[in-house]
């Protein structure tokens, strides 16, 4: 057995360790921190967090789920469904152009590392300074503090000594020297003269959102961006509709962002930009959209445009959230894949499954959490479960992953 070969047998026997440890343990900071310990006071807040569900909650929800599932989707309806997905986003966003979707302001407190490390810096300063300073009253989560520390404390961890990469060229600023000697880094001022064309290819630090939609998540991320030397957004729909509404928007400049329509389940559909170039992925409730059977090359694909040390963010729909357990019957198109009444599709994932699709395409484990919470419509008196999945995967600093250990069982089992 080679050193490379060992090195990766006792990273990923670490890994399984610290899995089996986080698997066992109450989720810390994140996610807010709002508890409800009177039930009488339930309708003082919209949103409760942490919620923990009893055995007969959960076997209720269960059941829900096994009977709006009893009458699937003709084969013919879910084949048209399929083959006319985007026609049914085109439509959805016509009709609600920007109006539907709130701005994802709380991004920046769930996802720090969506921020090149100056700005997140800036962002804390700020925070420290005014204790009343709120970024979005309506979707903050609580605790903003405690989540900006855990972030901050992640990042210096890891990227102290920062990162660039172009196509195997140098990946950490620390290894430069080790990877200077890697027969791809010989080459890597002619790989730069040949990618000087591509949007973004000046910036330094690169992000890209999965799944746009309007902008939602673009114009907050742009907000505080703006002026920051050396950053650069890409964002990508396969709805047309949707990218002619980030474009159109006051706030849309060519010089900070490129927005591109793009279907993530054609592998053979490049990418305007070059592989292993990006430091942060967004996957915001979009991977729920396409059929099961496409997201594991979906994920693959994504993986390979991160740079070695780059970070992907989800957040999307949980097993027995609201939404699955309000479907009628006749809606199921498979197990946990629905379509809505306008055509547009959902899946409801568990975090194990979300392990498993990341892990296969050579991602690790930085964060995988069950959100759980209590929505409360205080004038009507309805209460509903919110189930989300929140993750964060990095792609390793050096390629040590091995497919026949992904084929293993995941520690979570």
């Amino acid at each position: 057995m080679n050193f490379i070969t060992r090195l990766s047998a006792l990273c990923l026997r670490k890994s399984k360790m610290q899995h089996r440890h986080q698997s066992n343990r109450r989720p810390a900071a994140p996610l807010g921190s709002r508890i409800l310990t009177d039930p009488s006071k339930v309708f003082e807040h919209n949103m409760w967090d942490h919620m923990q569900w009893s055995q007969e909650e959960e076997e209720s929800a269960k059941k829900k789920a096994a009977e709006n599932s009893l009458v699937k989707v003709q084969w013919e309806d879910q084949d048209k469904y399929e083959r006319e997905a985007s026609k049914y986003w085109n439509e959805f966003y016509k009709t609600h152009k920007n109006n539907f979707f709130k701005d994802r302001n709380w991004l920046f407190l769930e996802f720090p590392e969506i921020l090149p490390e100056e700005k997140r810096q800036e962002l804390r300063r700020e925070e420290r300074s005014s204790e009343h300073r709120k970024i979005n009253s309506t979707n903050s989560f609580s605790h903003k503090n405690e989540m900006f520390d855990e972030g901050e404390k992640y990042w210096k961890k890891n990227y102290r000594g920062g990162s660039t990469a172009v196509q195997g060229c140098v990946y950490n600023k620390n290894q430069a020297e080790t990877l200077s000697e890697n027969p791809q880094g010989k080459n890597c001022g002619e790989e730069l003269d040949r990618l000087e064309s591509f949007p973004g290819s000046d910036a330094t630090y690169r992000i890209l959102e999965v799944g746009c939609g309007a902008g939602n998540s673009v114009f907050p991320i742009l907000e505080v961006l703006c002026n920051t030397p050396g950053t650069f957004l890409y964002c990508c729909d396969f709805a047309s509709g949707a990218v002619e509404l980030v474009k159109s928007h006051s706030s849309y400049n060519s010089a900070w962002c490129s927005a591109f329509v793009h279907d993530v389940c054609d592998d053979a559909l490049p990418y305007p930009f070059p592989d292993e170039i990006l430091d942060v992925i967004l996957l915001v409730f979009v991977l729920s959209t396409i059929h099961p059977d496409r997201m594991q090359g979906v994920v693959n694909r994504l993986a390979k445009l991160l740079k070695p040390g780059g970070m992907l963010l989800f957040r999307d729909y949980g097993r027995y959230d609201t939404a699955q357990l309000r479907f009628k019957k006749g809606h199921c198109l498979s197990e946990n894949f629905y379509v809505r009444g306008d055509g547009t599709r959902v899946y409801f994932f568990t975090k194990d499954e979300v392990w498993n699709m990341f892990n296969l395409a050579g991602l690790t484990e930085v964060q995988n959490l069950v959100d759980r919470r209590l929505q409360v419509n205080r004038k009507k008196k309805v209460k509903m479960q919110r189930v989300w999945i929140q993750s964060k995967f990095q792609k390793p600093l050096l390629s040590l992953h091995n497919p026949e250990e992904t084929t293993k069982r995941h520690p979570y089992k």
